[in-house]
């Protein structure tokens, strides 16, 4: 998810043991935005997610590897895929100072407008996921994934991509779901508000705090 929520003051202040991968590869403190995809880039879940993260775990230091572009389907990130191959190359960057303790996928706006991407979208959910764990030799990294967003009405097929990420824990080993219910949108009726990423960041941390225990 590459967030587009506004700015405030409170997303620019730098917390201790919270950091991220930057554009040029350079762990720095992670301040919205986070993403740095387009120029429209604003709040997401992420530096929430590190902090909550940062709380649960008082003596490391938590990094975040930002990938996401936005307004993409999920073949682009399929094993072969050009945002698969670019996002394995900054995690592997960020292996050479840590371990990655965890995967947070939010993804499936592009998908869910189609019938035919909208089918096969659960099966590339589980193949991409088969093959993060594999390519980062580890195969029980955590792996979170998230409901797109309940106001996001205009895609006809919303609902056959919002189950396959609803019922990803009970088909693949150590991964979780988080609802987006009650997250309201930032007036486009496409993208959260900069409160509804804040809440969902904790909220991933969560379950991904619930699979690392």
């Amino acid at each position: 998810m590459a967030g587009r929520g506004k700015v405030a003051l409170e997303d620019k202040v730098a917390v201790p043991r919270v950091l991220m991968l930057n554009k040029a590869n350079e762990w720095v403190s992670a301040v919205d935005p986070i993403s740095f995809d387009k120029k429209i880039a604003g709040v997401s879940l992420g530096r929430t997610f590190g902090i909550e993260m940062a709380k649960a775990n008082p003596k490391v230091k938590i990094g975040l590897i930002p990938c996401a572009v936005g307004g993409t389907p999920i073949r682009r990130w399929q094993q072969n895929g050009d945002l698969y191959q670019a996002a394995l190359k900054r995690a592997k960057t960020a292996m050479k100072a840590g371990v990655i303790k965890g995967i947070l996928w939010h993804q499936g706006e592009s998908d869910s407008g189609n019938e035919d991407t909208a089918k096969i979208y659960e099966q590339q959910l589980h193949t991409m996921i088969a093959a993060w764990r594999k390519d980062l030799g580890n195969e029980k990294i955590p792996v979170v994934v998230g409901e797109l967003g309940q106001f996001f009405k205009k895609a006809k097929h919303k609902d056959t991509v919002d189950a396959a990420l609803k019922a990803l824990p009970k088909k693949v080993k150590r991964t979780a779901w988080v609802s987006s219910t009650g997250l309201g949108h930032k007036g486009d009726v496409v993208h959260f508000s900069a409160a509804a990423y804040r809440e969902f960041g904790k909220r991933y941390a969560l379950k991904i705090k619930s699979l690392q225990e």
